[in-house]
């Protein structure tokens, strides 16, 4: 089953996999070198798991948020999450060279949206450039099997009670066993728009060592598990500021804010006659997944008389690739309300979907599209 151009090494059942040598991890500021710690051993751990899963086991097998935001999680948390095949796993990497037991944060359990299928417990050894893959689990054999500790907010599941070969969960899955994968969770009820700033001017100070464990868990839960009020509260911790601005944005550059939410800067070439008497436009890009596809969102201004007119395009970044007809590239206010000339739709194939706007300083706008983009989180946008 493995595939030997792959660097790994068999230690009686568990697999051993080699961290890549050209590994660079990414600097990201965090608030408490324990945090700074953990996102450097989950970078490890991703690193030299998911090509080797990739290639063995799922091709299809990704990060399941955008690689921006990962610092946002390991602020707050360890773990990894990845899909696959409609299945989630979480890898769980730990230091500890005794593999006695799995210990996987409350969050990836008992938060509906963050849980997992499987719990991949990973010795990480960055001295000698391994990873072990030690055990896995399911969420329901986690929550029946494994015990919560309230104080630490854990998980733990004893070793003998995980499934130490990886590959009978290539077994399980593609013969898709009848095994009961998770458990039953109960819904968190949302928090108040009030209460959760209230919670982010608290927990976002960084003198507050661990934010998870400060109130109960049924309202950390509900914080985090809203992607933009985790988001701010990473950007509060690093005493950024919460607001997104694209106008600062392409004054002073791209914040670790905006790169979180997947932005960066870029120049675009305007065609003959266009929108500019420059040749090129400093503006944002984003990518984006949709229906399985690469699309590109750009934002930039373009002067109108005193005016400035913000545009905002989709486009298909393959040269002479279009978009297919029924797309919407839609806007709205940041309270969510339609407005004159919203939106563009593709009636038939097209190289692209626009919508310009004049804004007033300090508005904000929410962009959609359909079909959803992956991973597409509502953010509002600040000009």
């Amino acid at each position: 089953m493995f595939n030997t151009d792959i660097p790994l090494i068999l230690d009686s059942h568990h697999l051993h996999l080699e961290i890549p040598q050209s590994s660079q991890v990414s600097e990201q500021n965090y608030s408490t070198p324990g945090a700074s710690r953990r996102a450097w051993i989950n970078q490890l751990c991703l690193e030299a798991f998911l090509p080797w899963f990739q290639e063995e086991m799922a091709p299809d097998a990704k990060v399941s948020v955008n690689y921006a935001a990962l610092p946002s999680f390991w602020e707050l948390v360890n773990g990894v999450p990845i899909t696959f095949d409609n299945y989630r796993l979480m890898l769980i990497p730990t230091l500890a060279v005794d593999g006695d037991e799995l210990q996987v944060p409350q969050e990836w359990v008992d938060i509906p949206e963050l849980a997992a299928d499987y719990y991949i417990a990973v010795e990480v050894n960055p001295d000698d450039n391994f990873i072990k893959i030690f055990g896995y689990t399911t969420h329901e054999n986690l929550v029946n099997k494994g015990l919560l500790d309230n104080n630490n907010r854990n998980y733990s599941l004893e070793s003998e009670d995980l499934i130490d070969d990886i590959n009978v969960l290539a077994v399980a899955w593609q013969f898709n066993t009848s095994e009961t994968l998770r458990a039953e969770i109960t819904p968190l009820e949302s928090i108040p728009e009030t209460q959760a700033k209230n919670l982010l001017e608290r927990l976002g100070n960084s003198e507050v060592k661990f934010p998870r464990l400060e109130v109960p868990f049924s309202v950390w839960g509900s914080l985090i598990a809203q992607s933009s009020w985790r988001k701010k509260l990473y950007a509060k911790r690093q005493g950024l500021p919460v607001e997104q601005s694209i106008t600062q944005w392409l004054q002073t550059g791209i914040t670790n804010l905006s790169q979180i939410w997947g932005w960066e800067k870029k120049e675009f070439a305007m065609a003959s006659g266009g929108m500019r008497s420059s040749a090129s436009v400093q503006g944002l890009s984003k990518e984006l997944i949709i229906a399985d596809n690469t699309y590109e969102l750009r934002i930039f201004p373009r002067e109108a008389g005193e005016d400035i007119i913000w545009r905002f395009e989709l486009r298909n970044p393959v040269a002479g690739g279009e978009i297919p007809a029924g797309f919407k590239l839609r806007l709205l206010t940041e309270d969510l309300e339609e407005f004159e000339n919203n939106q563009d739709v593709a009636t038939v194939s097209t190289d692209v979907l626009y919508v310009e706007v004049i804004l007033e300083p300090g508005e904000g706008l929410v962009w959609e599209t359909e079909p959803v983009a992956e991973d597409w989180e509502r953010e509002v946008l600040r000009f």
